[in-house]
């Protein structure tokens, strides 16, 4: 049996949504149907954190185990608290680094999202949706760049989040959060991702 940790904020932990239809659920799921047998994912997420308070609540759970795979999405909060780029370029590698030592030192099995743009749902208004999208983006370049350079697989779902932001299929209750439905194309993007590795 293959295990899965996933690491992260709101966005892992699937607020206002029930545990089935967070992202790391699903693909579990779509995993598990493929004949790809995979446990309950643990997850180390809490809707709010940036990254030292993730980096906080990893050392404090103490795990000792190492993982099939791994994913992590951080850095909206970190955003949204106005911290500096550099500041999370320096607490996101540290935190890829932990996530690769928990995939037992394989950087294929680690799976980093991309950071969602939550400027374009009904929560913004009133804000600077145009500088929050600068902002998002600028995070994700640093993300994205640091990601591929430990040779970690990326993926991007943050077109996805801006194409369906508005639609409240797609949103949770709050008009912030996705949507198991928005969940879903998150995962049925990262699944495939996933088998292919574990089947490699």
């Amino acid at each position: 049996m293959h295990t899965y940790l996933a690491l992260g904020d709101s966005y892992t932990i699937g607020e206002q949504v029930p545990a089935a239809n967070n992202f790391p659920h699903q693909v579990v799921a779509m995993l598990n149907v493929q004949g790809i047998k995979v446990k309950e994912p643990i997850i180390i997420a809490t809707t709010g954190w940036t990254t030292d308070e993730l980096a906080a609540a990893i050392k404090e759970r103490a795990i000792k185990d190492t993982f099939s795979f791994v994913t992590l999405l951080i850095g909206v909060n970190n955003q949204y608290r106005g911290r500096s780029i550099d500041n999370y370029k320096e607490e996101y590698t540290q935190l890829l680094d932990t996530a690769i030592r928990y995939a037992n030192g394989h950087t294929q099995n680690v799976f980093v999202l991309s950071i969602p743009d939550w400027g374009v749902t009904p929560f913004a208004e009133g804000r600077d949706r145009v500088q929050i999208a600068k902002d998002i983006d600028a995070y994700n370049a640093a993300c994205k760049a640091i990601t591929l350079a430990h040779k970690c697989n990326y993926l991007d779902i943050t077109d996805s989040t801006r194409k369906n932001g508005t639609t409240p299929a797609y949103l949770a209750e709050d008009g912030l959060h996705p949507s198991g439905k928005e969940y879903t194309i998150w995962a049925e993007r990262l699944a495939p991702m996933v088998a292919k590795v574990l089947q490699g």
